[in-house]
């Protein structure tokens, strides 16, 4: 059964540490949870979720920072590790406290800053969540974090560099850095991921 909201939030993705900056812009139900708005940043961004992920983010009510993700008994962080799925990000994100920071493979440490802009009335005839706009193309997976994929940008603008082809071929043929089409994100039901997450195993 689909929620019930009435109004939206509008963040901010920005991919940090990276230059021209890669970012989007989305609007969410407000019924939204941290895993929710996981599945939504993933798609928006064009991650392909292979890896884990976790949100961190200030406490409203206490000042203290926590982090709300995939909780595991392998954590070594000595602060719990929320549950996603149990946490309403309208409980958490408010007018004084916009700003998360959404973690990403953590090998490869793609660091994200989230950031509430607005808090919107619902429209109606508009299908949520959405995307309203971004700026250049999402790292391939796995290519290395911020140094690896600076080197893939380098290896793929010079035709010359004896991994071109190498390169080429593992990107599957071509990649632009710069080409991003708001028009075509394409949001999975974050009920149906959690699914087939967690439950058919």
């Amino acid at each position: 059964m689909k929620r019930k909201f009435d109004r939206v939030y509008q963040f901010k993705i920005t991919l940090k540490r990276i230059k021209p900056p890669i970012w989007r812009r989305i609007q969410v139900p407000e019924t939204y949870t941290f895993w929710d708005l996981h599945v939504a940043i993933q798609d928006v961004m064009g991650w392909q979720d292979y890896h884990l992920h976790r949100f961190e983010i200030v406490n409203p009510a206490t000042g203290a920072l926590k982090l709300i993700g995939l909780p595991s008994d392998d954590d070594d962080w000595s602060r719990a590790t929320l549950s996603g799925w149990r946490q309403k990000i309208a409980k958490w994100f408010t007018p004084e406290n916009k700003v998360a920071v959404y973690f990403y493979d953590f090998g490869d440490g793609w660091e994200h800053e989230v950031e509430l802009e607005k808090i919107l009335p619902r429209e109606t005839g508009v299908r949520y969540p959405v995307c309203l706009g971004g700026k250049r193309a999402c790292p391939p997976e796995d290519c290395g974090g911020v140094s690896g994929y600076e080197r893939l940008l380098e290896i793929i603008s010079n035709p010359d560099d004896d991994e071109y082809e190498e390169m080429l071929t593992w990107l599957g043929g071509k990649f632009d850095p710069e080409h991003f089409d708001p028009k075509k994100v394409v949001f999975d039901d974050p009920a149906i991921r959690f699914k087939k997450a967690f439950e058919e195993e």
